[in-house]
């Protein structure tokens, strides 16, 4: 069996969810595969490290403290450099998808996502990002 470490080695990413051990358990997720995490328990911070030290992906929870995922995502696409992100919810409104797909975010699951899932979802993400941009530069 072979070992698939380090598929995001030094990849940026920011982890935002107000339960400690959800953030916790997908920090520890990310940095098995090799990412540089920062973690954010609310909306506001997360706009604010989004804003001062730009992270390539952003796992954005929908329920948040001062500032909803929704305004949080609406915030962060707004950058010129915008990271990718993914919306995880416990909520299964349709609405709610369209509302974020309207806003830009990258993906958006359903809770409790699967931690291999998620990182499945990240890596075509940022595998695609930079093959994207590869192009952009031929």
């Amino acid at each position: 069996m072979t070992q698939d470490l380090g598929r995001l080695t030094d990849v940026k990413v920011l982890i935002v969810d107000d339960d400690r051990d959800v953030r916790e358990s997908m920090d520890a997720a990310f940095q098995a595969e090799g990412a540089l995490t920062q973690m954010a328990m609310d909306g506001n911070e997360a706009v604010r490290i989004c804003r001062d030290e730009p992270p390539d992906l952003v796992i954005l929870d929908m329920m948040l403290p001062k500032r909803s995922g929704f305004l949080a995502l609406e915030r962060i696409k707004g950058y010129e450099d915008a990271p990718l992100v993914i919306m995880v919810t416990a909520n299964e409104g349709k609405r709610h998808q369209a509302y974020a797909e309207s806003l830009g975010v990258d993906m958006y699951m359903q809770k409790p996502v699967p931690l291999r899932r998620l990182m499945d979802v990240a890596v075509e993400l940022i595998e695609a990002r930079d093959a994207a941009e590869g192009e952009e530069e031929e």
